[in-house]
């Protein structure tokens, strides 16, 4: 039944008609949906909303949503032409005895998963075992009612001089979510005991602050040459990483901003 006709007549009837007014089902892939778009997707258009996971090699769908389930923030369950199971990853700490929902490597095994990559035996012996296990580098665990949960990433760790892992891309994603920051790149290698990052700015947010303050600039470049500006970029930084749990301890920090 429809929960709230009456906000459907005042409002959300108006968002449908932008899609035609017909729209009964929408499907997303690649990137994940975050939990707060998914409902407000399905809060807007009154239809199905559903969100898969998978991949080149697996022939794309490796789990989907069913459809009616109103749970959100995971990806389904297995397609049924493919097998689904998750490893241990002793090095990031996630195995499939964690409470309270086992935690590893998504790996996959089916028909449609595919035979290797094409006159590369090495890359695809790093990905296909000797049980034909396609193993994706994505950490998931398992939701009650078979649904899988995108949690993190295995490929792209790398280890600190001080013996630290670290996951380049969960930091870049913390970072993303920074007003200041279009594009943010995470570097670091095994002799050094710090991280290094490249920030590019969004050019319209900054140059707004920058009016807002008084702060006068001829182009962008003497913009982010401004202590005034990276200093907010920064403080803003530090701010989102403190949610996340991710340090900036910068004390003595000598950057540069690009456009």
């Amino acid at each position: 039944r429809n929960p709230s006709p009456m906000w459907d007549k005042l409002v959300f009837n108006k968002i449908k008609a932008r899609l035609g007014g017909r729209v009964r089902l929408m499907t997303s892939g690649a990137s994940p949906l975050s939990a707060d778009v998914m409902e407000f997707l399905r809060i807007c258009f009154g239809g199905e909303v559903l969100e898969g996971y998978g991949m080149t090699e697996t022939s794309c769908v490796i789990t989907t949503m069913d459809i009616g389930d109103k749970l959100i923030g995971h990806v389904g369950s297995p397609n049924p032409s493919c097998e689904v199971k998750l490893v241990d990853v002793p090095e990031m700490n996630y195995t499939c005895e964690d409470q309270p929902y086992p935690r590893g490597e998504i790996c996959v095994r089916g028909p449609t998963i595919f035979r290797g990559y094409y006159k590369d035996e090495v890359q695809t012996r790093d990905v296909i075992d000797n049980d034909r296990w396609l193993h994706t580098g994505d950490i998931g665990l398992w939701l009650p009612g078979g649904r899988l949960k995108i949690i993190d990433r295995k490929k792209n760790i790398f280890k600190l001089a001080q013996g630290e892992y670290i996951a380049p891309e969960k930091i870049e994603n913390v970072y993303a979510k920074c007003k200041f920051i279009a594009q943010c790149f995470i570097y670091g290698d095994s002799f050094n005991s710090f991280l290094v990052a490249i920030v590019a700015v969004e050019p319209d947010v900054l140059k707004a602050w920058a009016a807002s303050q008084g702060i006068q600039s001829e182009d962008l470049r003497q913009l982010c040459a401004d202590p005034r500006a990276k200093a907010a970029v920064l403080a803003d930084m530090d701010s989102i990483g403190k949610e996340a749990q991710v340090s900036l301890c910068t004390p003595d920090c000598t950057y540069i901003l690009y456009k």
